[in-house]
């Protein structure tokens, strides 16, 4: 048997992984690193958070800690099976090695549509930032530039995307410690002309928890789908100089600073304004924070922050993308003419996915109230689901890896199996909690749906290739 940390099904052709024709191996270490810090910060954090912070009040820090852990052991998790397994597929690769090919189709294509509407989704909010700028542009031509730039960035060679997400995390990464060091200075009383808030904030106006446990169970919610993200790294290692090493590297020192720029943002919001206020919720918590402690052109400096945001979140989805699709095909998941691979990129899979995603914008004019919204529901639990396989996944691949090739173990999942289980747990509360909501039942309903589609093609799919070696023999006979 040959030293893999576990072996592929049978049948099941190579994702393409270091080592594998195909895709180059342009990223760098410090492109790594950035990917893995940046990935994660996105419109989620820098707006969408407000209406986390206007149910859940203070507590929206308990609700940020919370799917805070529950991000780090799933970061662990994929981070133990990725430097273990390289592969530009990641936790589809990992789901099919684990369950089944059923299970790496429908996790691998879920993912896929995920990315694609979220591409469209960044290109709709950078477009209006830019018609906030330039009144009378036509919003679609916004999105058209942006696509076609990332395309064309993408096309050319990995090392422009890594470029890009570099020079994007980078200044997303300056942005938020800044405004954490404006803020911890306004807290202790050392910024000029402010006066330190105390708790007031933090117990005032209703308390810790205003809305009770229904307000932190929304903020609970809201916080979980803002962390989406950090799966990107995991697919870029397998086009990097040193896989396993970047992966690990990058798994481990990410974790703990997506926790201070997440939680540590928060704090300092829920500290310095007050939870009610509708500036958190009209204009995201970081201008509110800054109109409130009187800088100058708050709004105008996020928005620029903001447009970064978005950009670099459409940069990073549709090389996922691509390479997503491509490692289904590449293990005969999907249609072959996605494979197609030009100096490293696979060049088809970026135009079909980057295209999908501007016809995901042109659904949001032409059909708004049914088909796009149709859409929108359907991805709401999608990073979940994902993240439930990689949990199953890790817990099959861990006991086979150390039956087979333990010294693959370069990550570890901590305390295992127990943290496993308790992710899982997690999930489901979670998945449990989207129930009970009416503004989240309907995601869960629709997502579930595509998941249960997926999983039975997936099925289908697997049970007629086991078939297809059988009926050859019996012809040949």
């Amino acid at each position: 048997m040959s030293k893999t940390s576990a072996p592929p099904p049978a049948g099941s052709p190579s994702d393409g992984g270091p080592g594998a024709p195909g895709l180059s191996h342009g990223l760098k270490q410090r492109h790594l690193s950035m990917i893995a810090l940046g990935g994660v910060i996105g419109a989620g954090l820098f707006v969408g958070s407000g209406a986390g912070i206007s149910q859940a009040g203070p507590s929206i820090i308990i609700a940020y800690t919370l799917s805070g852990l529950l991000v780090m052991l799933v970061m662990r998790m994929l981070g133990e099976m990725s430097a273990a397994n390289p592969a530009s597929g990641t936790f589809s690769v990992h789901a099919e090695r684990a369950i089944g090919p059923w299970a790496g189709f429908a996790t691998g294509w879920i993912f896929w549509f995920l990315l694609c509407v979220v591409v469209g989704l960044e290109g709709i909010g950078a477009a209006k930032i830019m018609t906030g700028w330039l009144p009378g542009t036509p919003e679609w031509m916004w999105v058209a530039v942006f696509v076609a730039v990332f395309t064309t960035a993408n096309l050319a060679a990995v090392k422009n995307f890594g470029e890009f997400e570099f020079w994007f995390a980078a200044l997303k990464i300056v942005a938020i410690v800044t405004f954490l060091g404006i803020g911890l200075l306004a807290i202790t009383g050392a910024l000029p002309d402010t006066d330190a808030p105390g708790l007031s904030n933090l117990t005032g106006a209703g308390g810790f928890l205003p809305n009770g446990t229904e307000g932190l169970i929304f903020g609970l919610l809201a916080s979980v789908f803002a962390y989406g993200g950090l799966e990107t790294v995991t697919i870029a290692a397998a086009e990097s100089e040193h896989p396993v090493q970047g992966v690990a590297r990058a798994v481990r020192t990410a974790m703990w600073r997506i926790a201070i720029f997440y939680i540590g943002s928060m704090a300092v919001v829920v500290t310095l304004v007050p939870w009610n206020d509708p500036r958190v919720v009209e204009k995201g918590p970081y201008v509110a924070t800054l109109d409130h402690l009187g800088v100058p052109a708050a709004g105008q400096i996020m928005n620029a922050v903001i447009f970064i945001a978005l950009l670099s979140a459409m940069n990073a989805n549709i090389y996922a993308a691509s390479r997503m699709s491509r490692s289904l095909v590449a293990r005969g998941q999907g249609p072959a003419f996605l494979g197609r691979t030009r100096n490293g990129v696979p060049w088809t899979a970026v135009l079909v996915s980057s295209g999908f995603g501007f016809l995901c914008v042109l659904l949001s004019y032409w059909r708004p109230d049914d088909v796009f919204m149709w859409l929108l529901n359907m991805i709401g639990a999608i990073i979940l689901v994902v993240w439930f396989f990689v949990a199953v996944s890790q817990l099959i691949l861990r006991r086979r890896t150390e039956r087979e090739a333990p010294e693959k173990l370069v990550v570890k999942m901590w305390l295992f199996p127990g943290l496993t289980y308790a992710a899982l747990a997690a999930m489901v509360t979670v998945f449990v909690l989207m129930a009970r909501e009416p503004d989240t039942r309907t995601q869960l309903y629709y997502s579930g749906a595509l998941t249960l589609t997926l999983c039975l093609v997936g099925w289908v799919r697997q049970r007629a290739a086991a078939r297809r070696p059988a009926l050859a023999e019996a012809t040949d006979a």
